[in-house]
């Protein structure tokens, strides 16, 4: 760390100067090179980012500093995302290991199922209490299966992946938040290793990066894995995969939640008679689908 900076808020502050003169990407856990900054910084201080504020003013001991300087220039120098350097990303508030054996966690469906349309009441989709049986497919390192036995309390999650290496990341954050008796994971492609089960809600996040959006991924992102990004020459083999097979794992009632980034156009192209709800977030429009048991076709 340069002479001078001493402080946590000096530390942060030369962190996300140094990440935007390098143009670093961003989207893996953060949305910019301050929010980069601060996971940084924070993490290697063992507390969590949205203490920054009370710590702003606290001074560095020379080795945080040492190893706050380190981290930033592997940073910079390797462009690995700040997730895996740290082993660490939170989704809604929520803390999760993370390392290169599964993508870093920052799907849109975290905050749809932590919003009112799964609170009950009138307009939303399903209330928590009755949602009992969750499956969560392409899992990757777990986060949306903690988050909805988290969300759901009646409700037991099995979570599908076809990496082992995801699942072992998966296994744990299941442990780190003591739901090894609620969620159940499950090695094997798509519903393959659930046959004849079914479930109120599915959970997707899938492989939905088209051709030309993987031959123009920054350096950052190749650092996940590819298999965890790559959707096919249009973006969506593996959600058509998953939208032909919904229907024989949908309870009455229950529905299938789908991440597909900018395959809006082409998903509704190849289903044009389902009743997709196209649902936004807080910095999404459209990249996120409700179907409903009764809307598949």
């Amino acid at each position: 760390m340069p002479a001078g900076l001493v402080t946590v808020l000096d530390a942060v502050r030369y962190a996300a100067s140094r990440f935007s003169a390098a143009k670093l990407a961003y989207g893996q856990g953060t949305d910019d090179a301050a929010g980069d900054a601060v996971l940084l910084v924070m993490t290697a201080l063992h507390l969590a980012p949205d203490l920054f504020e009370a710590f702003a003013a606290a001074r560095l001991t020379s080795e945080e500093a040492r190893r706050i300087a380190g981290l930033i220039e592997a940073r910079v120098r390797s462009r690995k995302p700040v997730a895996y350097l740290v082993n660490r990303v939170y989704q809604r508030g929520v803390p999760f290991y993370i390392d290169e054996r599964a993508i870093v966690p920052r799907s849109f469906i975290a905050e749809i199922v932590d919003s009112d349309l799964f609170a009950g009441g009138e307009g939303a989709l399903a209330a928590p209490q009755e949602v009992t049986r969750v499956l969560d497919l392409c899992t990757g390192s777990g986060c949306l299966a903690v988050l909805a036995a988290m969300r759901f309390p009646n409700a037991v999650v099995d979570a599908v992946d076809l990496s082992t290496d995801a699942l072992a990341v998966a296994a744990i954050n299941v442990a780190e938040h003591g739901l090894d008796d609620r969620v159940t994971l499950r090695h094997g492609d798509l519903f393959a290793p659930v046959t004849g089960e079914r479930y109120d809600l599915i959970l997707t996040n899938p492989p939905y990066v088209d051709a030309r959006g993987m031959a123009a991924l920054p350096p950052d992102y190749r650092h996940e894995p590819a298999r965890a990004l790559d959707g096919g020459p249009d973006g969506i083999a593996v959600v058509r995969r998953i939208l032909d097979g919904a229907g024989d794992h949908l309870a009455p009632g229950g529905g299938l939640l789908c991440e597909v980034g900018r395959g809006r156009p082409v998903v509704e192209a190849a289903y044009p008679e389902a009743e997709f709800l196209w649902l936004d977030t807080e910095t999404s429009s459209g990249e996120v689908f409700w179907l409903a048991a009764d809307g598949l076709v």
